[in-house]
């Protein structure tokens, strides 16, 4: 059995709503990967979904797990997130939240959903931020 290096922590003196932990942990032994912000970004560069905030917040999870599949590593071993979203409109917050959210399944990590004005590529209406934890 392969020992886990990602320790999920929660409080039962938190609100129990959020759908995340509230703080997590690497072993002293695990290698930290710092991934670049994931984009909903086609092989050919081009934007995928535009306009449409989930299909956007699938494309750059799937991104997500390419880049950490070239680091050795897979969504289990990821210990936090930042879901940036080019709206001020919360309900296309929660509609990539919900995307996002759903792709870690029962590895709730740590994440913090913010709102901003522009994203770096045209069209672009989400990005994720992750680190990972992986034993070698």
């Amino acid at each position: 059995m392969q020992q886990r290096s990602v320790t999920l922590i929660r409080s039962e003196e938190l609100s129990d709503v959020a759908e995340y932990a509230y703080a997590a942990t690497a072993t002293s032994n695990a290698r930290l990967i710092f991934l670049a912000g994931s984009c909903p970004l086609n092989q050919d560069g081009s934007t995928a979904g535009v306009g449409d905030y989930r299909v956007q917040a699938a494309k750059a999870v799937e991104n997500m797990r390419v880049a950490l599949e070239a680091a050795g590593a897979s969504v289990e071993n990821v210990i936090s997130t930042r879901v940036l979203v080019a709206s001020s409109d919360q309900a296309d917050l929660v509609a990539a939240w919900e995307v996002v959210r759903a792709a870690f399944g029962d590895h709730d990590v740590p994440s913090t959903l913010m709102g901003v004005t522009v994203l770096g590529y045209t069209n672009q209406l989400v990005e994720i931020e992750a680190v990972a934890a992986v034993i070698d």
